[in-house]
Order: structure tokens, then C-alpha cells, then sequence
């Protein structure tokens, strides 16, 4: 039987004691995997860079445009 392969990788990192244990609290409110909520604050961590990219690019674009206006 061939084995299943993961469609994951595994990511180790440190968290300081109080975060891992605010951590936790969240986990048990939200009744979510650590993985879950990680994975989650990683995509909306992501989202955030890539607007703010897009943000840097378009004011880059109007000042070169500005300034070949003058």
C-alpha cells in the first residue's frame, strides 16, 4: 500500500512563555488546533504585507508621475 503523502510542512519556532500561554488561552476559547490559529494569523499577516506592497508601489508610481509632469 503506497503511503500518503503530507501536503504540510512543519514549522518549529520559540515563543516566549506568557505568549505560548496567551496562546493557549485563545486555542481553548476559540476551541481551534494551535495550527489553526497560526495558520490563520500567518494568511491575514501575509495579506497585510502584500497591501501595503501594492500601498509603497502605487505612491512610488505617483511621485515618478508627478515629477514627470513637471
Amino acid at each position: 500500500m503506497p503511503t500518503k503523502r503530507r501536503n504540510t510542512a512543519t514549522i518549529t519556532f520559540s515563543l516566549s512563555p506568557e505568549m505560548a500561554q496567551e496562546l493557549r488561552e485563545v486555542v481553548k476559547e476559540e476551541d481551534r488546533t494551535v495550527s489553526e490559529l497560526l495558520r490563520e494569523a500567518i494568511r491575514l499577516y501575509m495579506e497585510e504585507r502584500e497591501w501595503r506592497i501594492r500601498e509603497r508601489m502605487e505612491r512610488l508610481r505617483s511621485r515618478q508621475k508627478g515629477q514627470e509632469q513637471e
